[in-house]
């Protein structure tokens, strides 16, 4: 059967009605979906990490660059004139005191050593026959066998003979020094060089290095501050001994602490600084002479100051600012005035007071009044 046109439009109608209510219900319910999901994450709050505002005493410091320098170096040399026999070391090595660094073909003194002992041996034979001639004639001039004068003779030879064993005793005691010099040992804990004259070479006494020791445990850091803070820092060694950081540049470890050691006797004209140094240890060998390090030198102590962690701050076209955590959980964007900056710490001179928490991590998604959860802090 043939429908006729106008009931066709109808049903075109009705079908487009259709589906415009299923698309309708449709965006209804996803859209009350997607107004349900942001109240969700609003209600839960921007994860942040905060600090407490704290009041206490806050040490000013100072940073400067600082080169490492060996506590002692010694440039390890022969104390007599042969030929070098061994070297008893590893190049770059750590060496206790004592430990053996070279040898010195010992021969010729050895040889010198065993002559004095001769001498030593054949004084005391000398002295013994002395002590015997001098106790019979003393018997016998008793006895009135023999004169005055002869007595007097032998009690002068047992004398003589006393002085030449004394005499070659000693030498023998140099010959012994000298043979000892041979053996060449580290004269504190270090760390060895390379070496500078190797086995064959003829060493003259008190002037060919052989190596460089360094002492690196404790070691010094020596830098120049400015002649306008040396009284700051004069003021801080009166309250007791300064204490020194020194981070290396690279090194994923935290600060070397160590103290404030030398305070050089005059200011370089030229420069308008005067050089310091600290004493650290460094047990670990992080720290190599000649390698530099950021120093950071407490120098002006303030009391009753309030201070947050400076990652706190944020900058905006109306100042610095930091987000105030509040009772109810939310935030409020309050503009601070701040004084001193020391280590990772900024002064608060007005805005904050002591006992208040401010974000540290997580502002870049906060507003003014934006609700927080604490993640830590």
């Amino acid at each position: 059967m043939q429908r006729s046109p106008g009931k066709k439009l109808l049903l075109i109608v009705g079908l487009l009605a259709v589906v415009a209510v299923v698309f309708g219900l449709w965006r209804h319910e996803a859209g009350g979906k997607a107004t349900r999901a942001p109240g969700k994450a609003q209600d839960a709050g921007v994860p942040v990490t905060t600090a407490v505002a704290t009041r206490g005493e806050i040490d000013l410091s100072l940073k400067v660059i600082g080169r490492a320098e060996a506590y002692s170096t010694v440039n390890v040399r022969s104390r007599v004139d042969g030929q070098l026999e061994t070297l008893a070391f590893t190049p770059g090595t750590h060496v206790k005191k004592g430990d053996l660094l070279a040898k010195v073909d010992p021969r010729p003194l050895q040889a010198a050593y065993d002559e004095a002992m001769g001498n030593v041996a054949r004084d005391q034979a000398q002295l013994a026959k002395a002590e015997a001639d001098q106790a019979r004639y003393q018997n016998m001039l008793g006895k009135g066998f023999v004169s005055r004068a002869d007595f007097d003779l032998y009690k002068a030879n047992l004398g003589v003979a006393r002085a030449a064993l004394e005499s070659d005793r000693a030498a023998a005691r140099a010959a012994k020094t000298q043979l000892d010099f041979t053996t060449i040992v580290a004269p504190f804990d270090g760390v060895t060089g390379a070496p500078l004259a190797y086995p064959g070479a003829t060493l003259s006494a008190d002037t060919t290095d052989i190596v460089v020791l360094n002492e690196i445990d404790p070691i010094r850091v020596a830098f120049s501050i400015p002649e306008d803070s040396l009284s700051a820092v004069r003021n801080s060694l009166r309250r007791g001994p300064v204490p020194v950081q020194a981070k290396i540049p690279g090194d994923d470890g935290g600060p070397l602490k160590g103290e404030l050691e030398f305070i050089d006797n005059a200011v370089d004209a030229t420069t308008g600084t005067i050089v310091l140094k600290g004493r650290f240890a460094n047990a670990d060998g992080r720290l190599t002479p000649g390698q530099f390090a950021e120093v950071t030198l407490p120098t002006t102590r303030l009391s009753d100051a309030i201070s947050i962690p400076v990652v706190a701050l944020q900058s905006s076209t109306a100042g610095t600012f930091v987000f105030v955590v509040k009772a109810d959980g939310t935030v409020e964007q309050r503009t601070v005035s701040t004084g001193a900056t020391t280590a990772n710490r900024v002064v608060v001179d007005k805005g904050l007071q002591a006992g208040e928490r401010v974000v540290t991590e997580g502002q870049m998604l906060l507003v003014d009044g934006a609700r927080v959860r604490i993640d830590k802090g």
